[in-house]
């Protein structure tokens, strides 16, 4: 199986996709939050290359192409955003500074949580990456000394629960306003959350959008300064 794999140059993408289809499909039938289509991939994919003894170097020979389809994918976001122009012109002041907050509370965090666990720079520069998206993050934490590898997927995690837990926030704190909603969402949980903010309004969506790419030139330039306090 191992073997097969490897030399089969879509053998990867194709579990992958069946994983996530499977994942959408349940998040549809039983409509509960907790079944995020991508975590039950994740799950699956797991699952599917534990019992049939692949190891993941010969699943990636396939899966890989994926990888590549994400900063394309990434850049996409940004059509919603152009859509909604004329309401980013006009709320640029609000949606600069919400943008800026939630950069400084996720670095804040973690600096905070760092001190009080007692982590090691590396284990600490990992983290800092954690709201921003992956084709970034990963690049931030291999900068500073980090372990790219755990970053992937403690950014993975910090997207799936902003995606789950989004909506149920933002009413548990009666935010109510379509813009700040996008925002607050798009600065914590990067791309994965941005898909919940799409469901959520176009509005929503496109301030997210906006918030991806802001949020990650601002954690650039936020974490390498943060990086010197442990």
């Amino acid at each position: 199986m191992n073997e097969f794999f490897a030399n089969a140059a879509f053998a990867g993408v194709s579990v992958s996709l069946i994983s996530y289809m499977i994942g959408v499909y349940l998040k549809k039938k039983l409509n509960v939050g907790l079944f995020n289509p991508l975590l039950i991939s994740i799950a699956v994919t797991i699952i599917f290359l534990v019992l049939a003894h692949i190891d993941y170097d010969a699943y990636n020979e396939g899966a890989r192409y994926l990888s590549w389809l994400l900063t394309p994918a990434t850049v996409c976001l940004a059509i919603p955003l152009y859509e909604e122009f004329e309401l980013l012109k006009s709320n640029v002041r609000a949606v600069m500074c919400g943008i800026i907050s939630g950069v400084l509370t996720s670095l804040i965090t973690i600096l905070v949580l760092a001190l009080f666990f007692g982590l090691t720079h590396e284990e600490y520069v990992t983290l800092l990456p954690k709201s921003i998206t992956t084709a970034i993050g990963m690049g931030v934490s291999e900068e500073l000394g980090g372990y790219v590898t755990i970053t992937v997927a403690v950014i993975i995690i910090t997207g799936v629960i902003g995606n789950i837990l989004a909506e149920f926030i933002c009413k548990i704190f009666r935010i109510e306003e379509p813009i700040a909603k996008g925002i607050a969402i798009g600065s914590a949980a990067h791309a994965i959350g941005t898909a919940k903010a799409m469901e959520i309004g176009e509005v929503e969506g496109a301030m997210s959008s906006l918030s991806i790419a802001v949020a990650g030139i601002l954690t650039v330039v936020g974490a390498s300064v943060f990086a010197h306090f442990i």
